[in-house]
């Protein structure tokens, strides 16, 4: 298997398990972005995406919703950009 071949790997699963938290509301924040922009992100990137889908849903949902704000361990640029993401989707 190459490299190109690995990261390809790493963006299905990855795609596939923002569809599949656990929770819908999940599901329709991080599928959505996934699907668009998992294909040009590189390993750094997909990193960034795995580390906040690695959070449980019930608080990452309240920092998406701007109920609550995110820990400092939370990458807040790349929340910020899921967030973006989402809000764009909903005013379409």
């Amino acid at each position: 298997m190459t490299a190109g071949e690995d990261i390809s790997m790493r963006r299905k699963k990855l795609r596939y398990r923002a569809w599949h938290r656990g929770t819908r509301e999940m599901d329709l924040v991080l599928g959505p972005f996934a699907d668009a922009h998992t294909e040009a992100m590189d390993a750094t990137q997909l990193d960034r995406l795995e580390a906040l889908m690695s959070e449980e849903d019930p608080p990452l949902l309240t920092w998406v919703m701007g109920q609550a704000e995110p820990p400092a361990h939370i990458d807040r640029a790349f929340l910020d950009a899921v967030i973006a993401d989402h809000q764009a989707r909903l005013a379409r």
